[in-house]
């Protein structure tokens, strides 16, 4: 026990020598004529935008966001569920894939083992076409 005692004291001293003397290398390394190659007095400060452009004030306001009312995502028509995150096939809500192939939009919900990248091409248009339904936008 007490050989286990001594080489962890011992470590921790190489770890405390090594530390220090590290930090005085720091030290070190910056001498006094450091802060005076970098002085702020001796630089000039030049404006990004030149003075002979004028800027005008908007014409028009700028448009406020959307109304909260509306939800942003899929509805299921039958229970009023709003889905808001389907970008990912494999973690998409199974009624959003059975509709896909109820519309018509896809021949088959596909399995995950069976997604490559011309299947993730067909499903991401799908999607975009099953947004524009009426009874499905939330």
């Amino acid at each position: 026990m007490t050989e286990i005692f001594f080489v962890l004291t011992v470590i921790y001293a190489a770890y405390v020598i090594f530390v220090t003397v590290t930090d005085k290398k720091k030290d070190t390394f910056i001498d006094a004529s450091a802060p005076a190659m970098f002085s702020v007095k001796d630089t000039a400060v030049k404006p990004l935008i030149p003075e002979n452009i004028k800027t005008k004030p908007l014409e028009k306001p700028i448009a406020t966001a959307k109304p909260a009312s509306k939800k942003a995502g899929l509805k299921n028509p039958q229970t009023g569920e709003v889905a808001t995150s389907y970008a990912n096939y494999r973690f998409m809500k199974r009624w959003i894939k059975e509709a896909l192939v109820a519309e018509g939009l896809l021949e088959k919900v596909y399995k995950n083992n069976e997604l490559n990248d011309e299947v993730e091409v067909k499903i991401k248009e799908a999607l975009t076409k099953l947004e524009g339904i009426e009874r499905y936008q939330g």
